[in-house]
């Protein structure tokens, strides 16, 4: 009986050195860098941090081109119509506008619309955090939260985010950035 206990007190050992060693081709499949050229591409185009972008594809739509939420925000950086539609208008970017729901689920077409949207943000806000709060709550909703003092230009207090979703948005991002940092580092 001791010998058993022993042999299997070995194996798991083993097995916990191997999972171990083998932590980032785990953490790789859980956080890939679908679509690289793509957005490679456009992270240049954009001046948009790659990583950053890949953090917002998984957050969004976890690398399905295809999804569609219940808001009716569409393919990987889940865009709406309206918002792709201004942001494709205002940059140039020739977006078919009868076959707008096929464009938003095209790879190519959504990455760039979605990054240059969201360097845009950055832009306008001068701070990521912000920048992935208006990504998702909307700019007039954020604006209205700095007026009112509710949270910060800086985003020095994205804790007091109003919005549970907008927070949990906001903070899941932060730490998948984080990751795709740490994991893919050069």
């Amino acid at each position: 009986m001791k010998k058993k206990r022993l042999i299997i007190l070995i194996l798991l050992f083993t097995l916990i050195i191997a999972v171990l060693l083998s932590k980032d081709k785990w953490l790789k499949l859980m956080y890939p860098k679908t679509y690289q050229e793509v957005v490679s591409l456009y992270q240049k185009k954009y001046n948009v941090e790659e990583h950053l972008i890949f953090a917002v594809i998984k957050a969004e739509s976890n690398f399905d081109q295809k999804a569609v939420s219940h808001r009716k925000a569409m393919g990987l950086m889940q865009l709406m119509e309206e918002t792709a539609k201004d942001v494709a208008k205002k940059n140039n970017i020739d977006i078919k506008q009868d076959d707008l729901k096929e464009e938003l689920c095209d790879v190519n077409k959504n990455i760039e619309i979605g990054t240059c949207y969201l360097s845009i943000l950055i832009q306008r806000y001068h701070n990521k955090e912000i920048a992935l709060a208006a990504y998702n709550a909307g700019i007039g909703t954020v604006d209205g939260w700095i007026e009112k003092g509710i949270i910060q230009k800086d985003g020095s207090d994205i804790e007091n985010i109003p919005y549970k979703e907008t927070n949990n948005y906001v903070r899941k991002i932060l730490r998948d950035y984080q990751i795709y940092e740490d994991l893919y580092k050069n």
